[in-house]
């Protein structure tokens, strides 16, 4: 997805309503015709809808949250939203239900629901190596954190390295 199209549904996503195309590119300072091409695209994708004439919002596939089990029928009553709440229960969720969710790709189909298709391969690749473990948790922090700061910066945030 195109850095442009990811500023455009971070924008839905932390307004929660209904927007205009015109206010959408008033907030990013993208002119409308760019901004109505990726709204459309994004309409296409399923990511937004458009309940009424000239109103769009994001769709619930883009407002899916992510629930923690450590096994089938064993939820953890821990769900995630985003993924800075993804990054802060990461460090405390038993490493037992993130092996179990990232050998199911559980992980890669959520940050695919969130319209993050770059986030999505990566995490495909890690699940790949077989990590489990405490070793799993810190590849899979350090994946997040990574993107996190990538998606700071292009949303126009700056981002401090600790």
């Amino acid at each position: 997805m195109s850095p442009i199209k990811l500023k455009i549904l971070q924008t839905f996503l932390l307004h929660d309503k209904a927007l205009k195309p015109i206010e959408i590119s008033k907030e990013l300072g993208i002119k409308f015709p760019s901004v109505m091409m990726h709204i459309i695209g994004l309409t296409r994708m399923e990511y937004l809808i458009s309940p009424e004439k000239g109103f769009y919002t994001i769709t619930a596939e883009g407002k899916r949250g992510l629930d923690f089990y450590l096994d089938i029928d064993k939820p953890l009553d821990i769900k995630v939203i985003n993924l800075q709440t993804f990054n802060a229960q990461l460090k405390t969720v038993p490493v037992k239900s993130i092996d179990f969710h990232m050998k199911r790709g559980d992980f890669e189909a959520w940050f695919k629901g969130l319209g993050d298709l770059e986030l999505a391969k990566k995490t495909g690749l890690l699940r790949k190596q077989s990590f489990c473990g405490e070793l799993l948790r810190r590849k899979l922090q350090i994946l997040i954190v990574n993107r996190i700061m990538v998606l700071a910066k292009i949303a126009g945030f700056s981002v401090v390295k600790k």
